[in-house]
C-alpha cells in the first residue's frame, strides 16, 4: 500500500490531534472512568461502559494517526478539479479535490487517486475529457478547471 499523501497543514493539523488525544484525551477518559467506578456495580454502569467505550474510539483513532504520521509522504500541493457531467450544464459542476481524506478542501469533496474518479481525473487538464467506469457504468466528465490548494 502507497504512502498516504498529505499536504504540510494536514500533518500539523493532524499531528497537534495525536498530541492532544495522547495527552488531554487520555487524562479526560480516565478520569471519568475513575468517576463511574465509584458509582458501584460495574455491570450495570452504564457511565463506566460509555467512558470504556469512548476510550476504544480514541484509541483506534490515536493508533490511526499514529499510522499516518508515521508513513505519510509531504506533498506541496493538491489538486482541485472542476468538473461536469456529459450531459449536465456548466452551473451544475462539481469540485473534487484529489488527496487524502484528512485534508481539508473548500468548497470540495475530498477523493482518492485510487478511486476511479480520482484515477481518472490525475494529470488531467483544464477543457480534457475523461471517462472512467463506475458501479453503475461508463461516466464522462469534463474539466472545466484546475486549480491548486
Amino acid at each position: 500500500m502507497a504512502n498516504p499523501q498529505l499536504s504540510q497543514s494536514a500533518y500539523d493539523k493532524l499531528q497537534a490531534e495525536f498530541t492532544d488525544l495522547t495527552t488531554r484525551g487520555r487524562i479526560e477518559v480516565a478520569n471519568k472512568i475513575e468517576v463511574a467506578r465509584e458509582e458501584g456495580d460495574l455491570k450495570e454502569n452504564a457511565g463506566y461502559h460509555a467512558a470504556k467505550d469512548e476510550q476504544g474510539h480514541m484509541e483506534g483513532r490515536i493508533r490511526q494517526l499514529e499510522h499516518l504520521l508515521e508513513n505519510a509522504e509531504i506533498v506541496e500541493a493538491s489538486l482541485i478539479y472542476t468538473i461536469v457531467y456529459d450531459g449536465d450544464s456548466d452551473d451544475m459542476a462539481e469540485r473534487y479535490m484529489i488527496g487524502n481524506m484528512e485534508e481539508d478542501a473548500p468548497d470540495a469533496d475530498v477523493i482518492s487517486s485510487t478511486s476511479p474518479l480520482g484515477a481518472a481525473l490525475d494529470g488531467a487538464s483544464e477543457g480534457d475529457v475523461v471517462t472512467y467506469d463506475a458501479p453503475n457504468g461508463s461516466l464522462t466528465v469534463k474539466v472545466l478547471k484546475v486549480e491548486t490548494h
